[in-house]
């Protein structure tokens, strides 16, 4: 088996979770329970599964319990942590701000509660084996709107048939959502803001370059942005074991 061509990831996990409040007034949104396993521990297990040997997981709010717990992790993934806590710099600046720990080869990023339902193959490994450096600034793991749990809006993304994406029009509904993990070029950053910015940045100075491009999940993406999603969530999953 051939080594895998990206072997870095970033892991967002300083947002402050204010939709998933009662329950994140105490533990921060990657250290909430689903299907008996902190979002965040499910993600970093497929970045581990995929062949990503270094994970950065970067901290702000309730940083101390996120940094405690992924130290305690034991499966071999290195973790290293990049400290949001003097400001939160949203998703691009996050990234920014960590590319000395990254590295300089392209990286996955992954949200922190990116949260889905597997199909034959990992949906990781599969964006990892569709990457292509030469055609690609960015490819995205995008999901069906249509059969997304928990997601109630009009979509993100428009793709063609070689795999390339655009925004949805204005007043139009989408077919494709962002399903929170990308492969990203670091050399990305060199013209971007200082301090917070969007990666929605970086995807549609892509999309001016016809260089967005999107995989569809294999799966099911399920969407973990409130505390009624959570029993959803776990209903789904527990469905899923018995009807697999």
């Amino acid at each position: 088996m051939s080594e895998p061509s990206i072997t870095r990831a970033f892991v967002l996990a300083a947002g402050l979770g204010k939709r998933m409040r009662p329950v994140t007034a105490t533990t921060p949104k990657p250290l909430v329970e689903v299907a008996g396993k902190a979002l965040i521990d499910h993600a970093l297990d497929r970045a581990a599964e995929a062949g990503i040997d270094t994970a950065v997981v970067n901290v702000h709010y309730l940083a101390d319990l996120v940094e405690g717990h992924v130290a305690r992790r034991a499966d071999g993934l290195r973790i290293l942590v990049s400290d949001e806590r003097a400001a939160l710099l949203e998703t691009g600046g996050g990234v920014k701000k960590a590319l000395g720990l990254v590295g300089a080869a392209p990286f996955v990023v992954m949200n922190s509660d990116s949260f889905w339902l597997e199909g034959p193959t990992p949906n990781l490994a599969r964006l990892i084996a569709r990457w292509d450096a030469e055609a690609m600034d960015i490819l995205l793991l995008v999901a069906p709107t249509a059969t997304s749990l928990g997601y109630e809006g009009a979509g993100d993304f428009v793709m063609a048939g070689d795999g390339r994406l655009e925004r949805r029009g204005e007043r139009a509904v989408a077919p494709f959502i962002y399903a929170g993990v990308a492969i990203v070029k670091p050399e990305l950053f060199a013209d971007t803001p200082e301090g917070a910015f969007s990666l929605n940045l970086l995807f549609d100075r892509a999309i001016a370059r016809e260089r967005l491009y999107g995989l569809r999940l294999d799966g099911q993406w399920l969407h973990v942005g409130t505390p009624e999603a959570i029993q959803a969530a776990e209903e789904r999953v527990k469905a899923s074991a018995r009807h697999p």
